[in-house]
């Protein structure tokens, strides 16, 4: 293999700054804290050679910081060529010794180069945000695979591409979808994605949100959450879905639902959250009212069609905002409308935000932390397949978490246990 040094980032000289956020960051993840003081006791993680493909965000950086602290031997690159924080990759260098891979606005062939950095450290554990590093080692590393004992995953968009590889056996090792445990996608999703999703869209735009119309495509957790922020905020809230069930819920919820052929016609403001590709498309482009604005919250930047959104457009595009693309669509009487379009369609809350607040980033890498040392324990033992976070994991960070904002909850008595236990009381 090629040589490569151990880190690649945007400037050193920002470590510093870097420092600072990490620590505040800190600040607001006791749970994590929490964790990282006993993995330093017990170092429960001890040789463990971890590749983590994440954001490389503030609250990222506390996460590594904690599983070194347990022993474990990280090995970092970024999940998205635009959710790279360079102070904190700057910090990660220098001041905790984690070789990162990591630049801000990086080329898709830099964001490959970096995975293989991190696959070049032979890891035992993955550590993924999307999939793109295990779809790289199962693709082009297949005789590794074998070295790794098990894995975790972030996000909705790489635990359904795991699903994929299970369902035609591709799999390697066992991967925990860290994504669905309970204290991840109920606040991460909801609560993380729509507060910072709102957030990238009003840093980008500057937009006020009160008495626009908002289409929130897809009404998942984390549609739910950037519908309700939206609502919160005084905007007119408009939800596409493809799923009866989840448009069913939206409608219960007080929002207005529609197929996206008439939502594109009304509304000022549009934001994908489904996973899925090409949900806002040339058909619905060419329908849009002029100033139109787009921002995507889902982990890749397919769900809006963007090539079609270019071909209408032509030469006819610019910059007018740092992170905003202006795209002017003819109209049949020889006129043109603007399209604006955050972030190149990546995903906006990192894009163009600080991504998800530390208190809720908090949970999920509790979770994270965790699983690793449970998969340490257990790997051996399982096969090669997406696995549910353990429920005993999920209560624990439910518990921690409550402890820390000093909320204290009920216990069942003795004669409440035995009656959920039993089947023979009745009327």
């Amino acid at each position: 293999m090629t040589e490569r040094t151990n880190y690649d980032i945007a400037d050193p000289a920002l470590a510093d700054l870097g420092r600072q956020r990490i620590a505040w960051a800190d600040s607001n993840m006791p749970v994590l804290a929490s964790i990282k003081e006993r993995f330093t006791k017990e170092r429960p993680l001890e040789g463990i050679r971890i590749a983590a493909c994440l954001h490389v965000t503030t609250e990222t950086a506390n996460l590594l910081r904690t599983l070194a602290a347990g022993g474990a031997e990280v090995y970092a690159c970024g999940s998205n060529p635009l959710s790279t924080q360079d102070d904190v990759a700057a910090s990660l260098v220098r001041d905790e010794g984690i070789p990162t891979f990591a630049v801000k606005g990086e080329s898709s062939e830099r964001y490959y180069a970096h995975i293989d950095s991190v696959l070049d450290a032979r890891p035992r554990i993955t550590m993924d945000d999307g999939c793109d590093l295990v779809s790289r080692l199962h693709k082009d590393r297949p005789d590794q695979v074998k070295e790794v004992l098990a894995g975790t995953e972030e996000t909705t968009t790489g635990v359904i591409r795991l699903r994929a590889m299970e369902s035609d056996r591709a799999l390697g090792y066992p991967i925990v979808a860290v994504n669905d445990a309970s204290t991840k996608h109920m606040f991460d999703n909801r609560y993380g994605t729509g507060q910072s999703t709102i957030d990238g869209i009003v840093r980008a735009t500057n937009v006020l949100l009160a008495g626009k119309r908002m289409v929130v495509v897809g009404y998942g957790y984390c549609g739910k959450g950037v519908a309700s922020r939206a609502r919160g905020m005084g905007a007119q809230v408009i939800v596409c879905e493809v799923d009866p069930l989840r448009a069913l819920e939206a409608v219960m919820d007080g929002f207005r639902v529609e197929p996206m052929d008439a939502a594109a016609r009304e509304g000022e403001i549009f934001v994908t959250v489904t996973g899925d590709r090409d949900v806002l498309r040339r058909e619905h482009f060419e329908l849009m009212a002029d100033g139109a604005i787009l921002a995507n919250s889902g982990h890749f930047d397919i769900e809006i069609d963007l090539s079609s959104l270019a071909e209408l457009a032509g030469n006819n595009r610019r910059q007018v905002r740092p992170g905003v693309e202006e795209f002017l669509v003819p109209r049949e009487n020889g006129e043109a409308r603007r399209v604006l379009v955050i972030a190149e369609g990546r995903l906006v809350n990192l894009s163009a935000a600080e991504g998800h607040p530390a208190a809720v980033m908090d949970m999920s890498f509790a979770n994270q932390a965790l699983v690793a040392e449970w998969v340490v324990k257990h790997g051996g033992d399982l096969g090669p397949n997406v696995l549910g976070v353990p429920e005993e994991i999920d209560s624990e960070v439910a518990r921690l978490k409550l402890d820390s904002m000093g909320v204290e909850i009920d216990r069942l008595t003795a004669a409440q246990r035995e009656y959920l236990s039993s089947w023979a009381t009745g009327t």
